[in-house]
């Protein structure tokens, strides 16, 4: 059985060598004549390349202009500390970590003489705020509640150094 099974594989290997063996010769006249008729067609339009504009070189003197990131005028950097400061050393209240936009104002609440403002955060919480708590990023002081708003004044930088009061508002969501 092992001599029928050689036979058979040494009849295979003359027969892949015979093909391997008619794929090597050497007539390569259709690819030559492929070639010579490639050759013999007319060359393409290659487009000229566009010309190079050179620019001029522009130099910027700017050193008697005033800095844009300095104040117009020295006036302005001696001028008067208004007073107006964050106080750092009070405790921080719950609703001072919510951004104003994240704030809405859902209603106001009425107990005696005491009128309170209705404040919900994203979280849908509601918490019941009244004049003088805090609210908001910018040390926000509240002012005065009234059914369509809260208003109130916050502390912001004047980018000098020092600080402004800025009046702001959230008003009554629909």
């Amino acid at each position: 059985m092992l001599a029928i099974g050689t036979k058979n594989v040494l009849r295979a290997m003359l027969v892949l060598l015979a093909v391997i063996a008619t794929g090597c010769s050497n007539d390569m006249s259709d690819l030559e004549t492929y070639v010579e008729e490639i050759k013999a067609r007319e060359g393409g339009h290659i487009e000229a390349l566009p010309r190079v504009v050179v620019y001029e070189t522009y130099t910027y003197d700017a050193s008697t202009m005033r800095s844009p990131f300095m104040p117009d005028s020295p006036a302005v950097t001696q001028r008067a500390d208004s007073g107006v400061r964050p106080n750092e050393e009070r405790n921080r209240e719950y609703l001072e970590q919510f951004s104003l936009d994240t704030l809405r104002m859902v209603g106001t609440l009425a107990i005696g003489d005491d009128n309170f403002g209705l404040l919900q955060t994203n979280d849908g919480l509601i918490y019941r705020v009244s004049v003088g708590n805090h609210i908001g990023q910018n040390d926000g002081r509240i002012t005065t509640i009234n059914d369509q708003e809260i208003q109130l004044l916050e502390i912001i930088s004047d980018g000098l150094g020092g600080y402004l009061e800025r009046p702001a508002a959230v008003g009554l969501s629909d």
